[in-house]
């Protein structure tokens, strides 16, 4: 019986190479996202309040895509506190994405809230 080796190169992106996005949808926190179906937050106190507790906070994309924070450093760090203060609110963002296996990410650049439509 013979046996077969597959060799494969690992593909790494670096930074320099992710391409650059801007994403519009609702910062919620994850579980929300997953386990609920929603295309907005229930509130901002909601979002807020499971934020809190430890729930990971992302950006839910007016697509529906889901994009979760990251950031480029090493150690890398949680990007809660960064996303908190626009916790349950529709908003822009922009930075570098990555993708892998199903999951998208973002090393938000900028982000600010979307103006109140009328």
């Amino acid at each position: 019986m013979m046996f077969g080796v597959l060799l494969a190169a690992p593909v790494c992106v670096s930074a320099a190479d992710a391409p650059t996005v801007t994403v519009k949808g609702y910062v919620l926190d994850s579980a929300c996202a997953f386990t609920k179906g929603l295309s907005k937050p229930i509130s901002k106190q909601c979002a807020t309040s499971c934020a809190n507790a430890g729930s990971p906070l992302v950006i839910l994309s007016d697509d529906g895509t889901i994009y979760w924070p990251i950031a480029d450093t090493t150690p890398s760090s949680a990007q809660n506190a960064r996303l908190l203060p626009f916790a349950g609110e529709k908003v822009t963002a922009s930075g570098k994405a990555y993708q892998r296996g199903g999951s998208k990410a973002i090393v938000i650049e900028k982000i600010e809230a979307q103006a109140a439509q009328k």
